[in-house]
């Protein structure tokens, strides 16, 4: 015999609350004491009978409205919350009307609590067990009641990005939203953060229990650790010591537990009853190389989805990854994200409900982490790949068994450097990378240092890693001790151990990994991360960029790296041009290195405003922070009313796209062209540099950035090392300045002058000059004369005789070689000191000689020359005072002073 659609409903429905602990009756047969929880079939109320009436110790507490499956459910329940009792029905109740209602189908469940602030229905797994309802019913109140009224936090020994993240969090809680989730950069506290809310969910609210998911087994350790030493305020006590907190393993949940640590396979495990082996827990689905398919949860009577009141996510973005969705789905359970690189995926996943943005950049600027410096090594091999000649004997091992045998070449063995550490491994090419990184560290990474910093090298695999560090060894004349491999094939117990000893003993200086450290794991002192292997994914490159980012305190660095004063950035070693593969969420906040200072600020106060100066200003001054000590820090806070982190973080909040562009509709409404975003943009850009107009706070800027910083050279010009700026980044910066010249030679007088076209004056001019370069420095062009400078080294180093004199005129020298009008780029100084001799020449053959004092006036308006590009009587009497200005200059030169000076600047100038 057939049966309905809502008998088959009815069926799954008894088989789920049987699974879930209640005695299913037909009101026949009803005996609300047969056990805690009883569920009654069509139970007669005032508005008809019910599908479903829930007793929970002897007393009614809620009913069920069964659906045929396929029902859409949100208009049916009104019909579950009118059931009540007929006027004088005897019923043993906890409330009237009855406080809990669901609504099902057999494969859809809505649940609403008529306590909760909201009284919305909410989707769940499964029903919940009467143990769970009988202590909802007992304390009289729910979580999201008690959620709404929570106490102040308590700021102190928070940052500022901390108590964002907790109030939004908790905000978004008590709003009952189902999830959210915070930005924080890698090295903000995320941790310490969760632990914060997670005492304050525990003490405040009642919650019940709350899980910590990580997605590999070094960070739930990572996490216990964060958990054993934090201590809530105004407690004097260890939060472990107040709350019992587990790492869950494979004996399953420890009740009295309030805060379980797990990685999501872990509780997969608990979920499905399946083994799980030790690698399995280390390893993220996140960065393999494929996805397995999605993980099927079914209902657990020893872990229902009731067991956690909250769950917090912690690498967020990794972990809704691929096949783990559904078991974010199981628990009844509001969900909370961490990460440092939310994806498109992580907002989605969330429902854009983002409660707290704290972005690296911004990190930087409050002293949080430190910037880094890029510094790209290429060779032949790693670029153009390699070939080896038939008839050449070569070793070939296998992956597994690493077992070695020989194999002679019939043909070419030809490889890309794609093969490269794959299916090739070439080991003089690995060797040649670290042998550039072991001479170039004292002297232009870490200058005037003598230890290795701590040095993490990421691999391709398990086999390329193994020969790295064998390499490495041999390289720095080493051994066993000083690097160390870190993956998942040499063990969990003994790669915890190596962590640990990375962390804080001086061995091993250098540590090679794959996956096992990529992401997550805090290595504080680490200043030197080297990428062997390149990345696809942009986040995960963020990821593993983020191993570098930490602060450490100068004390615990120097027990750690003796000769480490303090540490104030990170060096990113590009070996295989992982910077120039992928578009990375964050850069490097100082975009223009070439820039000195001094210079910057001078720019700045003369009207520089543009988003690269701002950039660049913020992560100076984050790292002059870094370095200075209390009385430095209070010089500055004097003098600008703030203190220097303060005066970064405005700098950065200033170029802020997202804030540029609510402050664009909050201004304008809610559409906005892009000229109106341009505006606030210069307007925010141009209040935050507001500042550095005071002269007196340049100066101790520049008087303390001068104190507690050495100058080094620029990057050798060995064939295998090249600096940050990339051949790809000086050809886009060359060729922009081919088309700046060709847009503007007949608008900027000194370009039609070096272009020998009609112009208003006769010669170059100091202001012609001062509207040359502010023209290059204006969007889009962007074009700093040192950096263009450098570009063309990187490009043609032949033809670069040497540094530019950083002073106006290394334009024209710019210019002349760009032109073609100049065979080398050389600064002025150079070119003017050769004119000057043949003028000389020539005023020796028309019978004017010069005497020794004549002589030295005439060199020093030469070097003036160079600098300034003209000279009139006024500059010699400001600018040689020394000389005895403007009387000095006609005592030695008499009438002829006018037309000499004329003369001189026709010969070196024009």
């Amino acid at each position: 015999m057939n049966s309905t659609p809502e008998a088959r409903a009815r069926e799954v429905i008894d088989g789920q609350l049987a699974a879930a602990g209640w005695v299913v009756q037909d009101r026949a047969d009803m005996n609300r004491l047969a056990s805690l929880g009883v569920a009654v079939r069509e139970f007669p109320l005032s508005t008809g009978p019910c599908d479903y009436l829930l007793i929970v110790g002897g007393k009614a507490c809620g009913v069920i409205e069964a659906k045929p499956a396929g029902t859409t459910l949100s208009g049916v329940t009104e019909q579950a919350r009118g059931y009540q009792t007929q006027p004088q029905q005897i019923l043993a109740a906890w409330s009237t009307p009855f406080r809990f209602d669901y609504q099902a189908t057999g494969t859809e469940i809505l649940f609403s609590d008529r306590v909760d602030p909201l009284y919305r229905s909410r989707r769940v797994f499964a029903f919940h067990r009467p143990e769970t309802l009988h202590e909802w019913l007992k304390a009289g109140s729910s979580l999201r009641a008690r959620l709404v009224e929570m106490p102040p936090l308590i700021s102190a020994g928070l940052r500022d990005c901390q108590v964002e993240a907790i109030e939004g969090l908790e905000a978004s809680l008590g709003s009952d939203r189902p999830r959210a989730f915070v930005r924080m950069a890698t090295g903000a506290g995320k941790t310490f953060t969760a632990a914060t809310l997670a005492y304050r969910l525990l003490a405040h609210a009642d919650a019940r229990r709350i899980l910590f998911l990580v997605d590999r087994n070094n960070l739930g350790r990572q996490a216990l650790k964060e958990f054993q030493t934090y201590r809530p305020p105004g407690t004097g006590r260890f939060f472990t010591e107040l709350y019992n907190v587990q790492r869950l393993g494979p004996t399953g949940l420890d009740t009295p537990a309030k805060v379980v640590i797990s990685t999501i396979q872990r509780v997969f495990a608990q979920l499905t009853g399946t083994n799980l082996s030790e690698e399995d827990e280390e390893a993220s689905d996140f960065e393999r190389s494929w996805i397995p398919p999605p993980k099927i949860v079914t209902y657990s009577a020893t872990l229902p989805p009731e067991t956690f009141d909250i769950v917090v996510v912690d690498e967020c973005h990794r972990s809704i990854y691929g096949s783990w969705r559904q078991l974010l789905d199981y628990f009844d359970a509001q969900i909370i994200g961490l990460t440092a690189t939310p994806t498109v995926q992580t907002a989605a996943f969330f429902d854009e409900n983002l409660v707290a943005d704290y972005p690296y950049e911004k990190s930087v600027a409050d002293d949080v982490n430190v910037p880094f410096d890029i510094y790209r090594i290429r060779t032949q091999i790693g670029e153009h790949g390699g070939r080896v000649e038939k008839g050449y004997t070569l070793p070939v091992r296998d992956r597994h068994t690493r077992a070695q045998t020989y194999r002679l070449l019939d043909d070419d063995l030809t490889y890309t450097p794609q093969d490269l550490d794959r299916s090739v491994i070439a080991q003089n090419q690995i060797r040649t990378v670290l042998e550039t990184y072991r001479d170039t560290l004292f002297t232009e990474l870490f200058p005037g240092r003598t230890e290795v910093p701590k040095t993490l090298i990421f691999a391709k695999d398990d086999n390329h890693a193994e020969e790295i560090v064998r390499i490495v060894r041999e390289v720095f004349d080493q051994g066993n001790d000083f690097a160390k491999k870190i993956t998942y094939k040499v063990g969990a117990k003994y790669a915890e151990e190596v962590i640990a000893a990375f962390r804080n003993a001086y061995n091993p200086r250098i540590a090679v990994t794959v996956d096992m450290i990529a992401t997550g794991t805090d290595v504080k002192a680490i200043e030197a991360l080297i990428f062997l292997r390149d990345v696809r994914s942009a986040v995960y490159f963020e990821q593993m960029r983020g191993r570098g980012v930490r602060t450490i305190d100068p004390a615990t660095l120097a027990t750690i790296t003796p000769d480490a004063r303090v540490k104030d950035r990170f060096v990113l070693i590009d070996a295989v041009g992982v910077t120039d593969s992928l578009k990375t969420q964050a850069i490097p906040l100082e975009r223009q290195h070439a820039v000195a200072f001094d210079k910057l600020l001078e720019q700045i106060a003369s009207g520089r405003s543009d988003e690269d100066a701002v950039a660049t200003l913020a992560g100076r001054l984050a790292r002059l922070n870094r370095k200075l000590d209390d009385v430095g820090k209070a010089r500055v806070e004097e003098i600008a009313g703030k203190p220097l982190t303060s005066l970064a973080g405005e700098l950065v909040d200033a170029i802020d796209a997202g804030a540029i562009e609510d402050a664009a509709r909050q201004r304008h409404g809610a559409t906005v062209t892009d000229a109106e975003i341009e505006a606030v943009a210069t307007e925010r850009r141009e209040a935050a540099l507001a500042a550095y107009n005071d002269p007196a706070l340049r100066r101790v800027l520049i008087e303390l950035k001068k104190a507690s910083e050495v100058v080094i050279d620029d990057i050798s010009r060995d064939v295998v090392i090249s600096s940050a700026w990339d051949e790809g980044q000086a050809t886009t910066m060359t060729t922009d300045f081919g088309r700046f010249l060709d847009e503007h030679r007949n608008e900027l007088t000194a370009l039609r002058i070096l272009y020998g076209l009609p112009a208003a004056t006769k010669r170059l001019t100091y202001d012609s000059l001062m509207d040359l370069r502010d023209a290059m420095m204006r969007p889009p062009w962007l074009l700093e004369p040192l950096a263009l400078w450098s570009a063309y080294r990187r490009l043609s180093a032949d033809k670069v005789r040497a540094n530019p004199a950083k002073t106006l005129t290394d334009i024209v020298a710019l210019v002349r070689f760009a032109m073609g009008a100049s065979e080398t780029l050389a600064p002025l100084s150079s070119d003017m000191a050769g004119r000057f001799n043949l003028w000389l020449g020539r005023e020796q053959r028309a019978g004017r000689a010069y005497s020794q004092e004549q002589l030295g006036w005439l060199e020093a308006i030469r070097d003036y020359l160079a600098a300034n590009i003209e000279l009139t009587t006024a500059d010699i009497q400001d600018q040689f005072g020394a000389r005895g200005g403007i009387l000095g200059a006609r005592r030695a030169f008499g009438p002829r002073l006018d037309v000499l000076l004329d003369d001189l600047q026709d010969a070196l100038v024009a």
